[in-house]
């Protein structure tokens, strides 16, 4: 059984549109994934800047890795190591630690992933940023 970062079993992030490293729609992560897709995270606006501004580019689809693009709250497995250069810079997005694959904890502290936890924004509409 996988296992999320609070130690319990790892739960689905998403499937609209359908998330993970192998697409089904949990934050597994093995030696394949070499960027380890382990945080659940709900995307903002912000967050999807400053991914585009580091090279990674969430928003325009790639059909032929089944990518549909992002819009600010899609729940979407991202990769431990970007998802903490946002947290650095400001813009972390929020996380769903019962989605969150416990490999992130080997990039990210639990205490750092605890502060932006959330099941479901107060707000969606703070998704979109201003």
């Amino acid at each position: 059984m996988e296992r999320n970062v609070l130690g319990g079993e790892l739960t689905l992030c998403g499937t609209d549109p359908l998330t993970g490293f192998t697409r089904e729609g949990h934050c597994t992560t093995g030696p394949e994934d070499q960027g380890s897709h382990a945080i659940c995270a709900v995307v903002t606006a912000d967050f999807l800047a400053h991914q585009r501004s580091i090279g990674n580019d969430l928003t325009t689809p790639v059909p032929m890795f089944r990518f549909p693009g992002l819009v600010p709250g899609d729940r979407w497995c991202v990769t431990a190591r970007n998802w903490l250069i946002a947290h650095h810079d400001g813009v972390a997005a929020p996380v769903v630690l019962a989605c969150t694959h416990e490999r992130a904890l080997e990039i990210v502290p639990l205490e750092v992933l605890r502060t932006h936890a959330v099941d479901v924004p107060d707000d969606p509409g703070s998704l979109t940023g201003g």
